[in-house]
């Protein structure tokens, strides 16, 4: 059985991920604090940013896994309001923990189980090649999700697993809407910047996730998933 490794999938583009794979088939771990509410996902409570998430990564995977193809998404991310001017090294430093420290934590763990036809797929944002004001510290570790996933194209070349990075547009979850409190007016004008005048749904960024994770021949890749933006 094929099988999915995924950080985050309680909610959003995560859960929509877990879903996905789980109706083609494959056997789903979801790695988060809170469980994704789907009797066909495996969930363990793990808490990236804790000094015990190394051990206990170590305890899921000796007793859960066995070496062969696996997919893992590094899904789990943290967005908060902030700008050059306000973020302190604090608030930066546990971004930096989350959105790029944790997917390099998962990668030591999970790559002496990797067999060939193995995939890491790293989601990425639009702010991964761009920027918006009061979003710092996230567009900062977007930037360097890209840089990891080139990397890590370049480091396992010859071994026959695949990278790519996902970078969804403004996509319809619950941490977009918490992003900008809640203010349908908002979420309506920032769909107005898409060329089809809405937000994406969590689904279709589940099902590029899935394309990006077949297909060897895209390693290396940034996948924009934007329903093609407004220049201005």
């Amino acid at each position: 059985m094929n099988t999915l490794i995924i950080s985050g999938a309680s909610k959003g583009i995560g859960l929509a991920t877990a879903k996905a794979f789980a109706d083609t088939g494959y056997r789903v771990i979801n790695l988060s604090r809170h469980p994704a509410e789907d009797d066909r996902i495996e969930n363990h409570a793990v808490d990236l940013l804790q000094p015990n998430a190394s051990d206990k990564l170590d305890e899921i995977f000796k007793r859960q896994l066995t070496a062969g193809p696996l997919t893992l998404v590094h899904n789990a991310a943290k967005l908060i309001n902030d700008s050059i001017d306000t973020s302190t090294p604090g608030d930066l430093r546990e971004i930096l923990e989350l959105n790029v420290v944790a997917p390099q934590l998962l990668n030591s763990k999970l790559l002496p189980y990797m067999h060939p036809g193995s995939a890491i797929i790293y989601v990425g944002s639009t702010l991964s090649e761009k920027a918006v004001a009061n979003s710092f510290s996230y567009v900062t570790s977007k930037h360097a999700i890209v840089g990891m996933m080139k990397a890590t194209c370049q480091d396992l070349s010859g071994k026959q697993i695949h990278t790519a990075c996902v970078c969804p547009g403004f996509t319809d979850t619950e941490m977009l809407r918490e992003h900008v409190g809640h203010q349908q007016e908002v979420l309506t004008d920032i769909a107005s910047a898409s060329t089809f005048g809405r937000l994406i749904d969590p689904s279709e960024i589940a099902e590029t996730i899935m394309f990006a994770a077949r297909s060897p021949v895209i390693n290396g890749a940034v996948m924009h998933c934007n329903l093609g933006q407004k220049e201005s």
